[in-house]
């Protein structure tokens, strides 16, 4: 942390002369005086987040370059897909517990209904292939852009129509959440 506030002096400097600045300008645009400037270049004193903003503005520089604010650590989330025979599933949701996002690639060759059931409620949305979901007495196919929504307590069962793989957005919920998708009003 002292080494990161003890940079900040040079750089507002170099961006200063960078940008063909006097101390009086920049003193005349932020509203700050020229020996306080003065004293953060030379590291006389601390810089604060009311001075910061300030000259920021005025250089028209974001923040974290006049800190030099260590770069943001890779954004990627990192998924462990778990196998199921042909099938992967990709659970998204990091925290045990309510409701459950898994995407899911099943193979083709998982096509014969079996029809459980247990306690929650699922959401379907089909991304690619086409996906056949057994629920009660439906067998229906559901094609890439579709969806369904069920209370898993009745049997059911989904998989691959046989065709190919399909692969699926799942969003489960033990308790037996239900997901509400909001639709834009039609148009009258």
């Amino acid at each position: 942390m002292e080494d990161v506030l003890a940079a900040v002096g040079p750089r507002l400097k170099r961006i200063r002369l960078e940008r063909g600045c006097t101390l009086a300008a920049l003193s005349e645009t932020t509203g700050i005086s020229v020996s306080t400037l003065s004293r953060l270049e030379t590291g006389q004193r601390k810089p604060s987040l009311e001075l910061l903003l300030p000259i920021a503005h005025a250089h028209q520089v974001p923040l974290d370059e006049l800190v030099g604010a260590p770069p943001v650590g890779d954004p990627r989330v990192r998924l462990k897909p778990v196998r199921h025979g042909s099938s992967t599933v990709l659970p998204l949701t990091q925290q045990p517990g309510g409701p459950q996002a898994f995407k899911m690639v099943i193979g083709a060759d998982r096509n014969k209904p079996d029809p459980r059931s247990h306690e929650g409620y699922e959401w379907m949305y089909v991304l690619s292939g086409r996906l056949r979901l057994v629920l009660a007495e439906h067998d229906i196919v559901l094609k890439a852009g579709e969806a369904a929504e069920f209370d898993t307590r009745v049997p059911h069962w989904f998989g691959s129509t046989g065709e190919a793989p399909v692969e699926v957005l799942s969003l489960f919920g033990p308790q037996g959440e239900r997901i509400h998708v909001r639709a834009k009003p039609g148009a009258r």
